[in-house]
């Protein structure tokens, strides 16, 4: 498993349409941003946070399904 911390974690509830989750949290000292949709977790974005930019993230599968099940147990 690999090792994250979560620093953040929004619930989107109040939208008419789609609900979204989004995880900020930080992996090997570096700042990211994933958000899945709330209803089934399904992943629409991942983001790095490099010098004052952001940058779409590249994660591994086991990451991501580790962040979703911590997720699954905060809501």
């Amino acid at each position: 498993m690999e090792h994250y911390e979560i620093t953040n974690l929004i619930i989107d509830d109040d939208f008419d349409s789609e609900e979204y989750v989004t995880a900020e949290f930080i992996h090997h000292e570096m700042n990211y941003s994933i958000t899945f949709k709330k209803a089934d977790l399904e992943i629409i974005n991942a983001w790095v946070f490099k010098d004052g930019t952001s940058l779409p993230a590249n994660l591994s599968d086991g990451l991501i399904e580790s962040i979703r099940d911590d997720i699954k147990e905060r809501m």
